[in-house]
């Protein structure tokens, strides 16, 4: 019995510690458009139309996730032009001061999943 509950203890540290560095889970449209509204200062009508360009490219990435069946290489050959569409499609919405600060945020962003520290907001 004592195993049992150890091996579970064991099971919920892991999971724990995966959800805190953002593994496995991956914030909605409305979340990332909320993230960007606090982050760009974006008016109701902006984040509006971003909630619906993100909806969008989540439709298309998921299916390019169940026609790649996790061919991760397929996957990223097929999403980098989705995510630049999506980005020039936020930038049009955007002011220009807007833009230069989505363009550093997406820089920096970048240079963490290079270095693998993820993608993820780190607010």
């Amino acid at each position: 019995m004592k195993k049992i509950l150890l091996m579970c203890c064991f099971l919920m540290g892991i999971a724990a510690v995966s959800h805190a560095q953002g593994g496995g889970m991956r914030k909605s449209p409305e979340e990332r458009a909320k993230d960007l509204q606090t982050q760009l200062k974006l008016t109701d009508d902006q984040t509006t139309k971003i909630t619906a360009i993100y909806k969008e490219q989540a439709t298309k990435m998921d299916s390019v996730r169940t026609a790649a069946n996790g061919d991760r290489s397929a996957m990223r050959g097929a999403m980098r032009p989705m995510m630049e569409a999506t980005n020039t499609k936020i930038k049009a919405i955007l002011t220009p001061d807007q833009a230069a600060a989505y363009d550093k945020a997406m820089k920096e962003r970048m240079d963490r999943m290079r270095q693998g520290g993820g993608g993820g907001s780190q607010n």
